[in-house]
């Protein structure tokens, strides 16, 4: 799996017009599946994101979690996260999971993740096309894969 981590004052995705989801304070991830991806991955990225100290504790130092200032998450599905641009000048999305594959691991992050905070966590639609805007907080913006956890 493969995120892009924004810290964000305030982020929403709107599909056909209408607000699916929005947040304040917190995190703004985007998300992309690989089709070897699997529950080991989600655990993982699920600890990380919960544990990631990117927010400004009192002494002005970037010491806090996201559970640390209450914060909120919205989870962004994309798969364009995956692209290959080695060959050419149109970029392949081979590597990326297939729907049916991607959407029930893309769905068990978003749970597992809602549960470690014990909140809702705020998402767009699974293959929608989707208008997400965001005023990013920083700028903080932080990329992992559960590839290269070493």
């Amino acid at each position: 799996m493969r995120v892009v981590i924004q810290r964000v004052l305030e982020a929403s995705v709107v599909v056909k017009g209408e607000t699916v989801g929005a947040i304040n304070k917190g995190l703004l991830v985007l998300l992309g599946v690989e089709a070897s991806d699997g529950q080991v991955d989600i655990e993982w990225l699920v600890k990380k994101i919960s544990q990631l100290r990117i927010f400004p504790g009192n002494a002005g130092n970037i010491d806090k979690s996201i559970q640390d200032i209450d914060g909120e998450i919205a989870v962004i599905s994309q798969f364009t996260l995956y692209a290959s641009t080695k060959k050419g000048n149109r970029p392949s999305f081979m590597n990326s999971a297939k729907p049916e594959i991607a959407k029930p691991i893309y769905e068990s992050f978003v749970t597992q993740l809602s549960e470690k905070l014990g909140k809702k966590v705020a998402t767009g639609i699974f293959g929608a096309d989707m208008k997400v805007s965001l005023i990013n907080d920083g700028p903080v913006t932080i990329c992992m894969d559960t590839k290269n956890k070493e």
